[in-house]
């Protein structure tokens, strides 16, 4: 999710379109804590909150004007019913109450969440059992005891308590786990099955509460009676009625300090320092850590969110309550189109008893040369791979399903980021046996993958057409931009220099064609002109030549004699890296050296930094020509340097444009002009959001090409914060990243030497981690190195040699300088530590 700070903005979260208002309001005065950092936890902690809220109904408690100060408390307000004005895609729940019947809203997916925070609601609270699949309370999934400290008593007391009801929880076969509820006491969380009704579950809580009065009379009190609790702990035992609430866990409380109802381990609770944790410290510790309280919730199952997202006899969709059981055999597969919003498919595999679920929005790849991107969406009942039908408008996925094909599939490898099947389709139907690879390339709320037809399949014939009726046949399509910059897609089947170039023969007019082998071009000779950090208001009263902003790295180019030699922004010689940019030879009219940038786009043709890592810091001849079969690049032009042995650097930059595009006799689907941005400049940005791109590039049309300066001429400003950074050290990892880095101690290079600009623990691949532990390991050193760090970073801190520069996206700075929710993008090996500056 993108930075929330400043005034009133629309935002995208997972595809919901929200209004997000009084970003800057400050919610805790005590800690300065706004309104945007406390949508941002919500949006960040979304990934192990929802497990313990999707399905229920949310009461919120809201404190519209903040929680005031000690002197000056702000009254909150309980709110059960949901706004009339709310979003229609937020979830929906009704509940009869004796004054009649009440609609709630559902938290199941990351945008409600951020909805409720816009709402300034700082707590949620939800019962113990979630709406069943014929929208009525279900059974409770989980018993609950509140230790409520009176008065004399604290947190201390309440672990001792908790403690002694751990062996009879334990005796029951129920496996308690603690949560400091950020108020006064602690909760106790025990999994359940789902066959105890609230009313009995409720009735074993208070006898539980009650033998432990008897054997604690001096500590514990399990009578509703708030007049002899003071000098005792309360064992509330009513949460589990069917009609009460708990604060859920992970939610912010409305305290003085923002802080939180947090999962803890059972050794936390024997410190003699256990105290309740606020907002910041709970994120790292599930970055760290993942969510001790995880195992309660997978009682939920993982149809959770496929259940709570769909209103039971509205929409015809299947409403099992569990999974199912793997039957005999293979396993099955189906692929639906799915005529939605827009038209896709979606690709779901059974696994693990449910469908294991992808969309596709380009289709199923029909050859090897085709890459699409696949988003992971939420597991599916088996019992979807037979439906048919359509979801009516206003329902989640509202549109026409239509089966495209099914049958069974084969596994040949089962990863966390990367899955190989072969699948069997139905006698004459459009898939026949192929085999794909799904490949992950992002994690995060919704992970994308890529979809990819391997060169290896079953038998001759097999990749045959498989886009569907009403599918467009056009394969790869980049960013909608052709090469002369009009928006019709280019195929980019074409990969490197073209039949000629390959065969080592002639190129476009005689030309000797390109090649990167025993390359002897003469030196570039030129250092990037660059860009400084804007915003748009900056861009008001002047005149602009506006460009699209590509996410990639900067590349300029030397073409010689048909050969050609490229270099990154440091110096470093990529040629061989790329070997796609011997097309140049071909497309461009005469010598001369070119500025432009190396992108890898995904298969809805949109520029993605994490995809091109794949191609980054390849040296072998063979992992290159391995991996550009499934990462193929482009290189877009938008400046000229030289041509024919004339420097054009001192000319206007509109000048330098109009020789560009000249110089460019043509292009294919790998050397492109695009299009300069047209409008206003916040016409441009709209637009540029509208393609998926990172932003646009403003440039003085009378400016000349300045060699490696840094310059106001050039004005960037990107749709989320990006910054550089320099990796300074790595804490380790603990949990599933034991024995690896778990995250990254990151500075920027000030007038004293290394700033410390925060720690990065998300955002991170399994192959990025194994990568990144290569890399690191042998620059270990003794001493940090950056200026200074605090304490509680260092403690247990491997420190590196400042040697390798990254990337992060990160919501804006902390008053110390640090990146809030920083989130790594990936090495950019293009780029020295000395060139690393902060990003106004």
């Amino acid at each position: 999710m993108a930075a929330v700070q400043g005034g009133p903005r629309l935002v995208d979260v997972d595809g919901r379109h929200l209004r997000l208002t009084n970003l800057d309001k400050v919610m805790y005065p005590e800690t300065g804590t706004t309104k945007g950092e406390v949508i941002s936890y919500y949006a960040e902690i979304a990934a192990v909150m929802l497990p313990h809220v999707a399905g229920r109904p949310v009461t919120q408690k809201r404190w519209v004007h903040g929680v005031g100060t000690a002197d000056e408390p702000q009254q909150p307000f309980f709110e059960k019913a949901i706004e009339a004005s709310a979003p229609e895609w937020v979830r929906r729940g009704v509940i009869h109450h004796s004054d009649g019947p009440k609609t709630y809203p559902v938290a199941g997916d990351r945008a409600t969440l951020v909805w409720l925070a816009q709402q300034a609601a700082l707590e949620l609270h939800v019962p113990q059992w979630r709406f069943g699949p014929d929208g009525e309370p279900g059974t409770p999934d989980r018993l609950v005891l509140d230790l409520d400290p009176g008065e004399g008593m604290g947190l201390a007391e309440c672990a001792e308590v908790a403690r002694l009801a751990r062996p009879i929880l334990d005796g029951m076969g129920l496996d308690p786990v603690p949560v400091t509820s950020g108020s006064k006491g602690i909760h106790l969380y025990a999994r359940l099955d789902g066959s105890w009704t609230s009313a009995h579950v409720s009735e074993v809580a208070k006898e539980l509460a009650r033998a432990l009065e008897a054997d604690h009379p001096e500590l514990i009190v399990s009578k509703m009676i708030r007049a002899i609790r003071a000098g005792r702990v309360f064992i509330d035992w009513s949460q589990n009625n069917a009609k009460k609430t708990t604060i859920a866990p992970y939610s912010l409380r409305g305290r003085l300090r923002p802080t939180v109802a947090a999962p803890r381990t059972w050794r936390e609770l024997a410190s003699p320092k256990l105290r309740h944790l606020e907002f910041g410290e709970v994120l790292s510790r599930v970055d760290a850590r993942g969510d001790p309280l995880a195992a309660v919730s997978a009682g939920a199952g993982p149809l959770a969110p496929y259940l709570s997202m769909r209103t039971a006899g509205v929409t015809p969709e299947p409403m099992p309550s569990s999974p199912g059981a793997a039957g005999g055999g293979a396993p099955g597969f189906v692929i639906q189109e799915h005529h939605a919003r827009r038209l896709h498919y979606d690709f779901r595999l059974e696994r693990d008893g449910v469908l294991k679920s992808w969309a596709v929005p380009k289709g199923i790849p029909a050859d090897p040369a085709e890459n699409h991107l696949a988003v992971e969406v939420e597991d599916h009942p088996l019992e979807y791979g037979s439906f048919e039908g359509t979801i009516p408008t206003g329902e989640y996925g509202a549109g026409t399903v239509h089966i495209w094909d099914s049958g069974t599939y084969d596994t040949e490898k089962w990863r966390d980021d990367e899955i190989i099947v072969t699948l069997h389709g139905r006698t004459g139907g459009p898939l026949g046996d192929a085999r794909f690879a799904l490949i992950r390339t992002s994690a995060g709320a919704k992970p994308q993958w890529l979809l990819h037809r391997t060169k290896e399949q079953p038998g001759a014939g097999a990749a045959r057409s498989t886009r569907g009726g009403g599918a467009s046949g056009k394969s790869g399509d980049t960013l909608g931009l052709d090469a002369a910059g009009r928006r019709v897609g280019a195929s980019p089947r074409r990969s490197g220099a073209g039949a000629g170039a390959a065969s080592g023969g002639a190129g476009r007019g005689g030309r000797p064609a390109a090649s990167t082998a025993g390359t002897r071009v003469p030196a570039v000779g030129h250092r990037p002109m660059l860009a400084k950090a804007a915003t748009l208001a900056e861009l008001r009263g002047r005149e602009w030549a506006l460009e699209y902003k590509w996410d990639g790295i900067r590349a300029l180019t030397r073409l010689a004699g048909g050969r050609v030699r490229a270099i990154t922004r440091n110096g470093n010689d990529v040629t061989a890296a790329y070997p796609e940019l011997a097309a140049l030879a071909e497309v461009l009219d005469a010598d001369g050296v070119v500025d432009g940038e190396i992108v890898a786009v995904d298969a809805a043709g949109h520029p993605d930094f994490g995809l091109l890592q794949q191609r980054m810091n390849l040296a072998r001849p063979g992992d290159v020509e391995r991996v550009r079969r499934t990462v193929p690049v482009r290189y877009y032009l938008f400046d000229v340097l030289e041509i024919a042995g004339s420097e054009v650097t001192a000319l206007p930059y509109t000048e330098r444009r109009a020789r560009l595009e000249a110089l460019v006799a043509r292009t294919d689907g790998v050397i492109a002009v695009p299009q300069q941005a047209g409008g206003s400049p916040r016409a441009a940005f709209e637009e540029a959001a509208r393609l998926g791109l990172e932003g646009i590039v403003a440039k003085n049309p009378a400016s000349p090409y300045r060699d490696g300066q840094r310059s106001g001429e050039w004005l960037k400003i990107k749709r989320t914060r990006t910054q550089e950074v320099v990796i300074g050290g790595y804490r380790p990892g603990r949990g599933g990243r034991s024995g690896r880095i778990g995250s990254l101690l990151v500075g920027i290079p000030g007038a004293d030497g290394l700033e410390f600009a925060g720690r990065v623990g998300t955002g991170f691949s399994e192959r990025e981690l194994d990568r990144l532990g290569g890399l690191l390991e042998p620059l270990v050193r003794g001493s940090s190195p950056f200026v200074q760090v605090p304490r509680a970073e260092a403690s247990d801190a491997v420190w590196i040699e400042p040697r390798h520069v990254g990337e992060i996206e990160f919501s804006g700075w902390t008053r110390t300088g640090s990146a809030r929710q920083p989130s790594w993008r990936g090495l950019r090996g293009d780029k020295s530590p000395d060139e690393v500056v902060r990003e106004s």
